[in-house]
């Protein structure tokens, strides 16, 4: 396997090292001369251990042949690769069943059956497929029996328990109408080379939202939940309890509209506040094209904060949550604002990767369409970026530009795990046309560290939902962040140079409480919720 070494240097944070890895799979996307939509958007990728042996493993939603979107051979296959251990992998695919069909996008991990066994849904252009984990190294397709077909174009999707009562339902994120056979011919402002369409030129489509019955099968309540009455051009989603009530929210990234905060009443339903809340626009009035988002608390005052990618002069938003239901625009006070501005970004993630206490934020970059420098000074391909946290709200490029990689490709989705078990987040990012990259996190002065499995009793076996609280640091448990992609694990915590946790506090889905204490550092610690 291809391996070197790469400094990243911090002015004031401690620095960051990362070695990459090759892996045994390219990302298909199919580009044409028809410059159709879709191939701008694939690359999901999850990380979760699907055979239990403690090592997470690697899901890629892969493209197909356009405009058939169909995967005619192999090379359109999506890809699931085992972790060996020592950063090798084995292809599994074709063993597993998940080849896939159809021009997939996204894919979000989860046990939505409470077997202990992890399960795979995937997005695609006109059809999304519920992959059931048997215990046996085998998936099967049980998208028909769960009711959970579809003829619309999706790009994500995630699990959360949205009425506490310890089953997983599914929220999946809807982009717009497009068809090849209606596809609009785009021009350049100088209308003299064939573009990608703005997505002016679709209409938008509503969300969808799956309750899980209990049985295999999932009842659509994206209406009578009030989902289905807000139409966007949705991107991804991240889900996290904003406003402290005990029940989860869902914020969803629109490109070129309104984001959307879908609040939970508790009772059901769901009421879009956005605009109310802070987050629909960025302090200017105007929205942009929202992508990859994480929903994490950035300062350590245990609320979550918003902060997503967008695209090359819109910068990337960050979000303080203030309490009280309302966040403020900090992109410019945070540093965000000036570190971004020439980026284009899509996969996004909030991990501690120094394990100094805070979190950093890690962004898979690349403009959106392949032939801008014909026309316009900016850069397709480019590279990835880790924003370090250096306290107080502020955070540093990693370099003098913020890049993770010399190497510059068109990055899509990203996911975060501890793939060599040193204690330290390790990142993926896809790519089109090209491998994708593992970067595993090699920084010598990072400080101890602890991970916690959580395995819920009463249902919901992830503990999907779970706030935990170590010290002055809040994490959550969830599967659903980053640009079309999941990370299912452990919730990790940078613990300095803290030896121990005194005390740490679990609020688990369903309300209940449990403290553990006095737990050694430098470990991954199974948290069992009491009975």
């Amino acid at each position: 396997m291809l391996r070197f070494l790469l400094l990243v240097f911090a002015l004031a944070a401690p620095s960051v090292q990362f070695e990459k890895v090759g892996l045994p799979f390219t990302l298909q996307n199919s580009p044409t001369p028809e410059k159709y939509l879709v191939e701008t958007m694939p690359g999901g990728v999850a990380a979760f251990d699907y055979n239990g042996d403690g090592r997470p493993d690697l899901f890629f939603a892969n493209g197909a042949e356009l405009p058939s979107l169909k995967k005619t051979t192999p090379k359109y296959w999506n890809r699931l690769l085992r972790n060996e251990g020592g950063g090798r992998f084995t292809d599994v695919t074709e063993e597993a069943g998940l080849q896939g069909e159809g021009y997939s996008i996204g894919v979000a991990a989860a046990d939505f059956d409470n077997d202990g066994q992890p399960d795979l849904f995937v997005t695609g252009v006109n059809g999304n497929h519920l992959y059931r984990n048997t215990g046996t190294g085998r998936f099967e397709d049980v998208t028909e029996h769960a009711g959970l077909g579809s003829n619309v174009w999706s790009v994500a999707a995630g699990w959360f328990d949205f009425d506490r009562d310890g089953r997983l339902d599914l929220f999946v994120v809807n982009y717009v109408q497009w068809s090849a056979a209606a596809n609009p011919v785009c021009k350049d402002p100088g209308q003299k080379v064939r573009v990608y369409c703005h997505p002016r030129n679709f209409a938008g489509l509503a969300n969808s939202l799956y309750r899980n019955r209990g049985d295999g099968t999932f009842e659509d309540v994206s209406a009578k939940s009030g989902i289905a009455k807000s139409v966007g051009k949705g991107m991804s989603l991240a889900i996290a309890d904003y406003d402290g009530d005990g029940f989860p929210d869902v914020f969803v990234t629109n490109d070129t509209q309104p984001n959307f905060l879908f609040r939970n009443n508790g009772n059901g339903t769901f009421a879009e506040v956005a605009l109310a809340a802070g987050v629909a626009l960025t302090d200017d009035g105007k929205p942009v094209s929202s992508m990859g988002v994480d929903f994490r608390d950035l300062d350590n005052d245990g609320l979550p904060d918003l902060v997503f990618t967008a695209l090359t002069g819109e910068t990337y938003p960050l979000f303080h949550n203030t309490g009280k239901g309302q966040f403020r625009d900090a992109t410019f006070p945070s540093n965000m604002g000036k570190l971004s501005a020439h980026l284009a970004g899509w996969g996004i993630a909030l991990a501690d990767f120094n394990n100094d206490g805070r979190k950093d934020i890690l962004t898979a970059n690349s403009h959106v369409t392949d032939n801008i420098e014909e026309f316009s000074g900016d850069r397709y391909l480019q590279a990835n970026t880790v924003f370090l946290n250096s306290g107080g709200g502020k955070f540093e490029a990693a370099t003098a530009r913020g890049a993770l990689s010399a190497d510059k490709h068109a990055h899509r989705g990203a996911a975060v795990a501890d793939f060599d078990g040193d204690g330290k987040p390790d990142v993926v990012v896809t790519a089109l046309g090209a491998p994708a990259e593992l970067w595993l996190n090699r920084t010598s002065a990072a400080g101890h560290w602890l991970d916690l499995q959580l395995q819920g009793t009463h249902g919901n076996r992830d503990g999907i939902g779970a706030v935990v609280r170590v010290g002055d640091q809040t994490n959550i448990q969830t599967s659903a962040f980053s640009y079309a992609s999941s990370s299912l694990g452990p919730v990790h915590f940078g613990l300095g140079s803290a030896t121990s946790v005194p005390l740490l506090e679990i609020r688990w889905p369903d309300g209940r409480k449990q403290m553990v204490r006095n737990v050694p550092a430098d470990r991954k610690v199974i948290v069992k919720e009491n009975e």
